[in-house]
C-alpha cells in the first residue's frame, strides 16, 4: 500500500500587540497548490506573545486535513521553543521553565501542541519588518487588527 503525500503549505503568521498588553491582532498567510489563504483577527487586551501564538493556532486549525505545514514566524520564542525541543522540558517539569518559574501562556501552548499533532511541522525563523513581503503582510494583517480595538 502506497501512502498519499500529505498536501504542502507554506504558513506565514505575525502577531502584533499596541502597548505589551494591550490590544491586539494577529495575521496568517497559507499557501498551497499556487492557491493562498489570508486569516486575521485580535483581542482588546492582550500580549504580543499570545498573537504570534493564537496566529500559529487559527492557521492550523483552518487545515481541514493533515498537511506538512511549513510555519513561518519572525517569534524565536516559538521557534525555538519547537526546534530546540523547550516545550518538551516544559512538559517534563509540569510546565516550568528550566529557573522554576511557571511557563507563560500555558494554554496557548497546549493548544498548539493540540493543532500541530496532526499535521508535520517545519518551523522557519524569519527576520522581521524586513524584506519579506510575506511575513510583511501578515505583519499588516496583525497590526490591521490590533487598531480596530483602539479605534472602537
Amino acid at each position: 500500500m502506497t501512502l498519499k503525500p500529505k498536501p504542502e503549505v507554506l504558513m506565514y503568521t505575525d502577531g502584533a500587540c499596541s502597548g505589551n498588553p494591550g490590544p491586539g491582532g494577529w495575521g496568517v498567510l497559507l499557501e498551497w497548490n499556487g492557491k493562498s489563504k489570508e486569516l486575521s483577527g485580535g483581542e482588546a487586551q492582550t500580549t504580543n506573545n499570545r498573537m504570534e501564538m493564537k496566529a500559529i493556532i487559527e492557521g492550523l486549525k483552518a487545515l481541514n486535513k493533515p498537511c506538512k505545514v511549513t510555519i513561518c514566524s519572525d517569534s524565536a520564542l516559538i521557534i525555538n521553543a519547537f526546534k530546540d525541543n523547550w516545550i518538551d522540558g516544559w512538559i517534563k517539569r509540569g510546565w516550568r521553565k528550566a529557573d522554576k518559574k511557571p511557563v507563560e501562556n500555558q494554554d496557548l501552548w497546549q493548544e498548539m501542541l493540540n493543532e500541530t499533532d496532526r499535521h508535520i511541522i517545519i518551523w522557519k525563523k524569519v527576520k522581521g519588518h524586513s524584506t519579506d513581503a510575506r511575513n510583511n503582510r501578515v505583519d499588516e494583517l496583525a497590526v490591521a487588527e490590533s487598531k480596530k480595538f483602539i479605534e472602537s
